[in-house]
Formats: C-alpha cells, structure tokens, sequence
C-alpha cells in the first residue's frame, strides 16, 4: 500500500513537471540572483549546531536588508516541553511592517497540528520525524525578518534551522509578487446549534468556522485543518465557503462537503498524502481523535481583489461541537488586515482528557 502511496505522489510530480507552468517549470531559466542561508551553525566551529531559546525569548532567525525571496525553511527542534510546537511561535516580517504576515505556532506552520509531531508530505510542506521543511516562496521587496518566540515555560535547549534565502539586484524583481502570509485559529469547541435544528437548512455563511479573513489583493494557497472528534460519528459534510470581495451568501465559491474539500470522498477511509490534497493524520474508527487534512491550491489559487472571508461548516448546518484548528497560507499586498491576537499558550494545549489512539512514540511523555 505505502509503495503504490509513494509511486501515485510520484507519478504526479511528474505530470507537474511535464507542465510549463508546473512546480520546477521555471528552474532551468538562469537569474541574477545571490544564494545565501542563515542557519544556527556553531560560531566556534564546534559540533553542536544549534541554539538554545529560554523561556519567553525571541530568536531573530532572519534579518536581511534589500530585496529577495526565502526559498526554503529548515528546523528541529530539542526541548523538554512536551508540547512545544504550541508553544514556539514562528513570526515573519516583510518590508519593514509592525505587524507579522506570518504568526502560527511552529508544529502547525509545518503541517503537523495538536502540537504533536507527525510524518506526513505534501508539496510544499513535510515533516519526517522531527525535521520539518517548507517550500513556499517568500519574497519581499526591501526587508525581511523571521523570529521565533518561546513562550512556553521551560528553556529550549537544542533549536536548528537553516533558512535558503535569495538576494536579488532590485525590488523590480519581486513588483509583481505578493507576500506570503499565514495565520492561525481555533475554535475550541466549535458551537453547535441546538439539536433539534440539526437537520435544518443552512442558506448562509453564519457561524461556520473562520480559516482567513483578510483584506486587499490576493490569493488563497492551501489550508491546514484539525480535528479532534469530541463525540462519535462523522463531523464531516460541512461546505467550505469562500466570500470574495464581499458577496453574500451563497459565493461563488462554495463547496459540497468537507472531506469533498480535502479532495477525498464519501468520508474518510485512509491516511493519503498527495502534493495538493490529504488526510495525514487519522484518528478513531468512530471518527473521534485527532485528524489532519490538508488542500494546497497550488494550481487553483482562490484570487481576491478587495477581500477574502473563507471557511467552513462545523458539521452539516453547524451542527457539531469539535476542537477544529487550521492555519491558511495566502499572498497578498501589503498593508494586510491585522490578525486577531494569537490565543495565549494554555489556550493552544491539545485536549488530552479524551479518549484518543496514537501510535508508540507520538504522544510526548
């Protein structure tokens, strides 16, 4: 089964190749570029090469004047809190903004939710073991700097990362691209309405839960979604919604169900990671547990030209109380709308006082 997985992801990469515009379509045109990397290598050339983060540091790991694009993003990490993917918050900045367009805690950012480390491969996101890669492009125009915060409660003793990063002769290079942005939300339970409306009809986007909502020009890339089943039975069949530039109900962009927007069908059956779309993370039979899926619109950007407000359906008309957690990863223009504050650390902790199944090693101690 893991064979055929790997020879279907394969398969598509080679079609994607095939494409002019496909995921290497452009890597053979030559650029006047400078490569560089900014990594936590000894500076003593000794063998350890990482850094230590305290409790409530910031780590600068990035701060490069001019214009250019980030092109890859390396880490892991060694620490004693067990749930310090929650707890680090990765923050990015592009030319000279107060605010960050990038704010997610670090295991979500990279595709593994709940705080927990999980294997799974997409394409622009992986993580094998505890080595956690990203491949989106990050371009900025005069500026950009990367941090990440500790805001657990005990010290970090071992953090590597690499950050490839290009320098271009100009800003004209990159005129003509948006910024990366990525944000993250939880709803913790989602609201369920009554249950004798479980059954009613929906014609709105009222209450759904919220991936983005951002303004100016853009495009949507991917979502990453969790779910931790409270009760049993299929939490899916929630549409997805995408209200551009303010439409009202029902946009244009409006979906079929849940796991349907994930690119699967008639539920869930197994783990699948493909490039653009998976479930990577399976919980319970009875559909409780932890579970992760994930659509990257690679070749199917969600383009908005004043504002975006994208979501979906906590069960059909709402009608389930859930732990969801997502992070959405977009471009835009900047200035952006500022994000809503990230929930303090105790706030982001997975639920752990229900029964779930993981396996042998999953579960920090």
């Amino acid at each position: 089964m893991i064979g055929k997985r790997l020879l279907s992801f394969f398969c598509l990469i080679c079609i994607a190749v095939a494409q002019s515009d496909g995921p290497l379509g452009g890597i053979s045109t030559l650029r006047d570029a400078i490569t560089k990397r900014a990594s936590s290598f000894s500076r003593e050339g000794g063998y350890i090469d990482a850094v230590p983060i305290k409790a409530g540091q910031t780590l600068t790991l990035l701060d490069a004047n001019g214009a250019g694009a980030i092109r890859h993003i390396w880490m892991t990490i060694n620490s004693p809190g067990k749930f310090h993917l929650r707890e680090m918050v990765l923050r990015m900045y592009w030319d000279g903004e107060p605010d960050p367009s990038v704010e997610v805690p670090v295991g979500d950012f990279f595709g593994t939710g709940f705080g927990m480390y999980h294997s799974w491969h997409s394409l622009p996101l992986t993580v094998q073991g505890k080595a956690m890669n990203c491949y989106f492009p990050m371009p900025f125009g005069s500026k950009a700097r990367v941090t990440v915060t500790n805001e657990g409660s005990q010290d970090v003793a071992y953090f590597f990362y690499q950050l490839d990063y290009e320098v271009y002769p100009s800003a004209s290079v990159v005129a003509d691209k948006g910024r990366f942005h990525a944000t993250w939300r939880r709803e913790n339970p989602t609201k369920a309405v009554p249950t004798e409306q479980t059954h009613r009809l929906h014609p709105s986007g009222d209450n759904n839960y919220i991936f983005v909502d951002a303004t100016g020009k853009g495009q949507i890339v991917g979502v990453v979604l969790n779910v931790q089943g409270f009760s049993t039975g299929w939490w899916g069949e929630g549409d997805d919604m995408w209200f551009v530039d303010g439409e009202k109900w029902p946009p244009a962009i409006h979906g079929t169900g849940l796991e349907d927007y994930f690119g699967n069908a008639w539920g869930f059956q197994d783990e699948f990671n493909y490039p653009f779309i998976g479930y990577s993370r399976k919980g319970n039979e009875d559909a409780t547990g932890f579970h992760t899926m994930y659509r990257f619109h690679i070749q199917d950007p969600i383009y908005f030209t004043k504002s975006i407000l994208g979501g979906i359906e906590h069960g059909h008309a709402n009608s389930r109380s859930d732990d969801f957690s997502s992070t959405a990863y977009w471009y835009q223009t900047e200035p952006h709308k500022k994000f809503e504050p990230l929930p303090p650390v105790e706030k982001r902790m997975p639920n752990l006082y229900w029964k779930i199944e993981v396996l042998p090693g999953e579960l920090p101690d």
